[in-house]
Order: structure tokens, then sequence, then C-alpha cells
């Protein structure tokens, strides 16, 4: 029993602290609700992978209220989204649209590890080919028949 208790309690201290601080939450809980969404969505740019309502940094506090800064004044998720891209670029998005050079990076990967397998076969079939190919020399057949008779 002891050990289940502990199990629950490192679960529940194991999930990820908010940053909001309260002065940052708005009165308005569906304004609020909205914001946090929007801040899930949203890359710290100090901090690696981590979204600004996670992040600590000052650089997302200032994201976190500028979120909520816009929301206020009447904006819809999606244009406070597209004022902070605008003013930071695609790389405050944690999920990357598939649009313009986007489009690049998103086909690259597959059509590299689809080149890899072109290239792995290749090679496999070859060295399969060369192993099949190869014929001793009179020299080394003597040797060989040497060696089976002893």
């Amino acid at each position: 029993m002891k050990h289940l208790i502990l199990v629950l309690a490192l679960l529940t201290l194991s999930t990820p602290a908010v940053a909001v601080q309260p002065d940052e939450v708005l009165a308005d809980s569906a304004m609020e609700e909205r914001a946090r969404e929007i801040s899930k969505e949203l890359r710290c740019l100090v901090c690696r992978n981590e979204n600004i309502d996670e992040s600590n940094a000052e650089l997302a506090k200032d994201l976190r209220l500028l979120v909520r800064e816009r929301l206020v004044e009447g904006d819809s998720n999606v244009e406070v989204v597209d004022y902070v891209v605008d003013r930071y670029g695609e790389y405050v998005l944690l999920k990357p649209t598939l649009t313009g050079s986007n489009k690049l990076l998103w086909i690259a990967g597959p059509l590299m590890l689809l080149a890899a397998f072109g290239g792995a076969i290749g090679f496999v079939r070859r060295r399969q080919n060369e192993a099949e190919t190869v014929e001793l020399t009179s020299d080394e057949q003597a040797r060989l028949d040497a060696i089976m008779n002893d």
C-alpha cells in the first residue's frame, strides 16, 4: 500500500509545472482558457521545445502577456497566432505549417530514407553479384585441391 501511495505521489509531482503567474491570468475564464490553448501551441524562443505556457523565461512571459493582450483587444485565436508568427517567425510554432519552404523540410526526410533504402539495396545486390562471379586462378585451384586432399 505504501508503494502505491508513493507511485501516485511521484506521478502527480512529475506533471509539468505551469509558469503562468497569477498577475497574468485574465479575469474572464473563457478568455483565459483560450490564452492557455494558444500558449501551448507557441514555442518559447529561449527554451528548446518548451511551450510558453510552461516556460519561466522572461521572453515567454512577454509572449504570454502579448497573447492575452491581443485576446483582450478582440482578436481570434488564429489572428493572435498569426500576429505572433508575423512578429517572431514561424519558428515560434511548436507544430509548423505545411506551407512554403516547410514543404521541402517535410518531404526531405522521407525522400532521404527512400534514397538510403535504394542505395542499400543496390549495394547488397552488387556485393552478391561480385561474390558469384569470382573465379579461382589455376594456382589457387591447385592449392585448394592440395588442401582438400590432405
